[in-house]
């Protein structure tokens, strides 16, 4: 089975695209990878982690063992480790590259790799083609034997120092904010809990274990997957709802009464109020596929605004060549200035309690007070399976013969940076994409009225079927 990096690195089925022989085959060409362009760092290691996946901490073993049988020191985390922690300590020790066993928020059926340069962001186009392409030669000889030269480490309390000094604990204590945690079963346990009780007066804390199968579900933070903790918000009062992902890269946010927040509502609240209680200045980067919303704050306050393609090394590469007071994605995940090039679940959670804790309001007041500022924006994403025939027609249509309009919304440019953008008369938007992660046709929309969106996602997902 070809090994193939998407959006957010190379994921498969377990047993089935995802297997020891494919993991040695990667960890070989990371290593030979390292050796022809990371030569300068080589003597420091590489770093291997994993998430709570079925047999994740043997991949990551398998890996840790090719890289030591190729003379270089591999660093293996001892516990399960979320990727920003990865990211961080990449950039901090100035390892090589950083490995982390992940398939993120995807089924418990899956598992991947992420790779992190020595830069900390995710791995660019041109870095996993090469990987790709080393992996994949039949000549590759995989190297195993050797795991004299593993050293294992644990980077918690290092990255929750971290956290500590880019949080304004003291604020949130102050507060004595009340707050519920769905850990997801993920490597967020015994990292944002142990941030939440150090500055909180009552911590309501849900699937904080292991479990490879995430109770049945996928450990993405999304409205659907959070019902323990909307009725722990809702029944005992509590300030605010937490979530992160698998491997704690995304968030998830509710306000007080159990109402969850979209990704888009929480970059636009922090762009806000970072610029505003930091005085930062620098850019606001987001993705083609992330909300418009940002633009009208950052126009109002003399903030440039970045458009990448979706996938967050794009921004962790704009990152690291102009300041950025926030990047991010309406999938959910960001990070901010003068952290790491990567999203990070566990800083975005921190930074929305210490903003509820300083306005005293709830996240719908917040929003609103924007919306005045502003005008109202709101939001829809509708994944659509398709088969693969089907998936080949769309794509056909869309770049032989794209639509004029969507039902009553006219076309009036059309931006294919990555997928197929619909600037649309009025300001409203339509975005036609295939998941870089899964196997779905993602339909992104953008109204200024309830009414308009619900119009608009009709008129896409009728296109869609019809084609």
């Amino acid at each position: 089975m070809a090994i193939k990096f998407g959006t957010s690195g190379w994921r498969g089925i377990i047993s089935d695209d995802f297997t020891f022989d494919g993991v040695r085959r990667a960890a070989q060409a990371i290593s030979d990878y390292a050796k022809r362009k990371e030569s300068a760092l080589l003597k420091n290691g590489l770093l291997v982690g994993y998430d709570t996946r079925f047999l994740s901490e043997k991949y990551a073993y398998a890996c840790a063992e090719v890289i030591s049988s190729n003379g270089i020191k591999a660093v293996l985390t001892k516990r399960d480790t979320p990727t920003p922690v990865i990211s961080y300590e990449v950039i901090k020790r100035k390892f090589a590259a950083g490995i982390n066993i992940t398939a993120s928020h995807n089924p418990p059926n899956y598992n991947g790799i992420k790779l992190s340069p020595s830069w900390g962001g995710p791995a660019l186009p041109e870095t996993t083609k090469l990987i790709e392409d080393l992996a994949n030669n039949p000549k590759l000889k995989v190297k195993t034997g050797d795991a004299g030269n593993i050293k294992k480490a644990d980077f918690c309390e290092d990255y929750l120092k971290a956290i500590r000094n880019k949080v304004n604990m003291k604020l949130i204590k102050k507060a004595g904010m009340r707050v519920g945690l769905d850990c997801l079963y993920g490597t967020g346990r015994g990292y944002l809990d142990t941030l939440l009780r150090e500055c909180c007066r009552e911590v309501a804390v849900f699937h904080d274990y292991r479990d490879a199968m995430f109770g049945g579900s996928s450990p993405e933070p999304a409205p659907e997957k959070l019902g323990e903790l909307r009725n722990a918000v809702r029944g005992r009062k509590l300030g605010i709802g937490l979530s992160t992902d698998g491997d704690a890269d995304r968030f998830g946010i509710m306000d007080r009464d159990g109402t969850f927040m979209t990704p888009n509502e929480v970059l636009s609240m922090l762009l806000l109020y970072l610029k505003k209680s930091r005085g930062w200045n620098g850019c606001v980067v987001r993705s083609v596929a992330t909300t418009h919303l940002i633009d009208r704050i950052a126009a109002k306050h003399g903030i440039p605004v970045r458009e990448t393609p979706v996938g967050f090394k794009y921004i962790g590469e704009i990152m690291v060549k102009e300041p950025m007071i926030i990047g991010g994605e309406e999938s959910g995940g960001l990070t901010v200035l003068g952290h790491i090039p990567e999203k990070d679940g566990i800083l975005a959670c921190m930074l929305m309690l210490e903003m509820v804790s300083s306005e005293k309001k709830s996240l719908k007041e917040i929003l609103k007070g924007i919306y005045r500022e502003v005008g109202y924006v709101t939001t829809g994403r509708d994944n659509i399976r398709l088969t693969e025939s089907a998936k080949a027609r769309l794509i056909k249509r869309l770049k032989s013969d794209p639509p004029e309009a969507f039902g009553a919304f006219e076309v009036t440019g059309i931006n294919a940076a990555d997928g197929f953008k619909f600037l649309l008369k009025g300001g409203s938007w339509l975005m036609i994409r295939l998941s870089g992660t899964e196997p779905l046709v993602r339909c992104y929309t953008e109204a200024d009225s309830a009414a308009k969106l619900k119009a608009l996602r009709k008129a896409g997902a009728k296109f869609i079927g019809a084609v």
